[in-house]
């Protein structure tokens, strides 16, 4: 027996004004022909054909009631047919219509245009489908090339193409046709601008800085508070040293820039906040601080793991340190040496000494187990004295005198809060299979605005070449410059949270999980101690590495010992040491 395909077909009818019906394109016109269409033409029987009506909408876009409902049932395989009167009933703009026949192909649906003879089914109907929506796309492409060309060419000639106006600043336009562009320093952000790099230069991490602002209450234009991504995005950017740059990072990936020879920058375009030096100082320390794509790679990409590579900063030059290793034991072991560059050229310049695994190792991860430990037992700790007491428990602590008050009294009071459960280090605790991340909601949000943004861009640029009332090039130039203004805002935002250069802040839950997972996988919960060299002849490197890189930002030595450990959650301590004091007061 031959079997015989159903044919199931949607008919989708529409009009907007009643000089349609008045033209003979009534709702009762367009719902007749094409019901006897899908009857005598497709062979569809009378009770598989469904008729999806919307009176008085325009076919500017495709959010209409019953398009979408049809739409809906299209997806749930209900038709094997779209029927329509003309393409123009589903969308003037070529954009949304493309988007849906490329559906439609996908769900291996027909679309026919009965006024038009266009019959997806057939080879020559497809193929005039295809050569209209090339040509509309060619002009698409055209218009598009234009415009940016304009917009270049403005930035040349050190014109503001719009954007969002940096933090520190205020915009203005003057004359008759607001040729003039002006910006002015606005002082009390200025201010603030001003602190962020000094403060970077002192603390050399952006998550430890975005902490400090937050605890003094500092906030954005908006009332925001300062996140490690809206820190670096202040850090990054060569406006505050009065120049104009544009065409440096790439359409819809804002973390990766274009090659410097499509860069257009305008120098002393405008009143400068920081100094060409400073800014020149901080960009050293930032490039020094993408260490983690390196050291997160694979480890068959690297010869030599390092374990505290890219996260040691000299106390005295606050170069960061190198890597080396040394001469292989008796018992087989190499481990890593950090010594400082600046010193390895010149001794007259840094007197820094050099560190290594054994001395790092022991130290960073004995001070880990003790905080996990004073969280275990927080309910006999009453004070930040035995608090600290519990922190420099065991040998890799005894010539340490005291943690610095902020960052001891910062770990009280997180402990205090009530908000890190015991629980975190209990039996509990899933090693090999991780929980599920968090979704944030500020970076879901981010990308729905943004594809939004996107099809606002498209469906202006389609009103621009196909309206009926076409807009004129200097209106739409401004409309885009305006939704590219808050797409760049938005891209920013979502670039720099997504690159891989950027670490977030964890919380400080997500903090005490990672470290009490790490522990307790390598069955290390129920010691007071860790033999560092031990562990690392017992753990693979690139354990050690990734637990490592994943909770802290950085260490500072000073006389070849640990000074500070500022980690990813923001937590610091910084340690004073007894005879030779360590730092600070040298």
């Amino acid at each position: 027996m031959e079997f015989v395909k159903l044919i199931r077909v949607a008919i989708y009818i529409r009009v907007s004004t009643s000089m349609q019906a008045e033209n003979g394109e009534s709702l009762n016109m367009q719902r007749t022909q094409l019901t006897a269409y899908a009857q005598m033409i497709l062979n569809a029987l009378p009770e598989n054909i469904v008729v999806f009506e919307d009176a008085g909408y325009s076919g500017k876009n495709m959010d209409r009631p019953k398009f979408q409902d049809m739409m809906s049932q299209i997806r749930a395989g209900k038709f094997t047919h779209l029927l329509v009167w003309k393409i123009d009933r589903i969308s003037r703009n070529l954009l949304d219509f493309s988007m849906m026949y490329k559906e439609l192909k996908e769900l291996g649906v027909t679309f026919i245009s009965k006024n038009e003879q266009f019959d997806t089914s057939t080879a020559m109907g497809e193929a005039m489908l295809k050569i209209i929506l090339v040509f509309a796309e060619l002009e698409r492409n055209m218009t598009s090339e234009r415009v940016t060309h304009t917009m270049i060419s403005m930035a040349q000639s050190g014109r503001w193409n719009g954007g969002r106006v940096p933090f520190g600043y205020t915009y203005r336009t003057e004359g008759e046709k607001k040729e003039k562009q002006i910006f002015e320093i606005n002082k009390d952000e200025a201010a603030l601008v001003q602190e962020i790099f000094d403060l970077y230069e002192q603390e050399r991490s952006i998550v430890r800085e975005a902490k400090i602002l937050n605890e003094k209450n500092a906030t954005s234009r908006y009332g925001h508070e300062w996140s490690p991504v809206t820190v670096h995005l202040v850090l990054r950017n060569i406006f505050y040293i009065g120049d104009y740059r544009y065409n440096a990072l790439r359409e819809g990936d804002r973390s990766k820039p274009k090659p410097e020879n499509e860069w257009i920058i305008v120098k002393d375009h405008h009143p400068a906040i920081i100094s060409r030096e400073q800014f020149a100082r901080v960009q050293a320390i930032l490039k020094a601080n993408k260490r983690y794509r390196k050291d997160m790679a694979p480890a068959s990409s690297r010869e030599r793991i390092h374990v505290f590579g890219g996260l040691l900063f000299c106390g005295n030059c606050g170069k960061l340190l190198n890597n080396s290793v040394s001469s292989k034991k008796a018992n087989g072991w190499q481990y890593s040496n950090y010594p400082c560059p600046t010193r390895r050229r010149s001794s007259n310049k840094c007197t820094g000494k050099s560190t290594s695994d054994p001395v790092v190792g022991e130290f960073v991860f004995n001070y880990i187990l003790n905080m996990l430990n004073a969280q275990k037992e927080f309910k006999n700790i009453q004070t930040p004295a035995q608090l600290q007491d519990r922190l420099l428990f065991g040998d890799a602590f005894h010539n340490v005198v005291s943690i610095d008050t902020d960052g001891l009294n910062s770990f009280f009071n997180l402990l205090s809060s009530g908000n890190i459960s015991g629980a975190i280090y209990g039996k509990d605790v899933a090693v090999s299979k991780p929980k599920t991340a968090k979704v944030d909601p500020e970076l879901v949000r981010l990308r729905k605005e943004k594809k939004r943004l996107e099809r606002a861009l498209d469906r202006l640029l389609n009103v621009y070449i196909m309206s009926d009332r076409p807009i004129s090039e200097n209106e739409y130039i401004r409309k885009r410059t305006d939704l590219e203004t808050l797409l760049s805002d938005v891209n920013d935002k979502l670039g720099i949270a997504q690159s891989e250069e950027v670490q977030m802040a964890l919380t400080d839950s997500e903090f005490l999980t990672k470290a009490s997972q790490f522990i307790i996988g390598q069955k290390l919960s129920n010691r007071l101690y860790i033999n560092y060299k031990n562990l690392a002849q017992s753990v693979d490197s690139s354990v050690l590495k990734t637990f490592v890189v994943s909770i802290i930002d950085n260490i500072v030595i000073y006389n070849g010992k640990v000074k500070t450990i500022v980690f990813r959650n923001g937590l610091a301590a910084t340690f004073e040491y007894s005879g030779n004091r360590v730092g600070g007061s040298d």
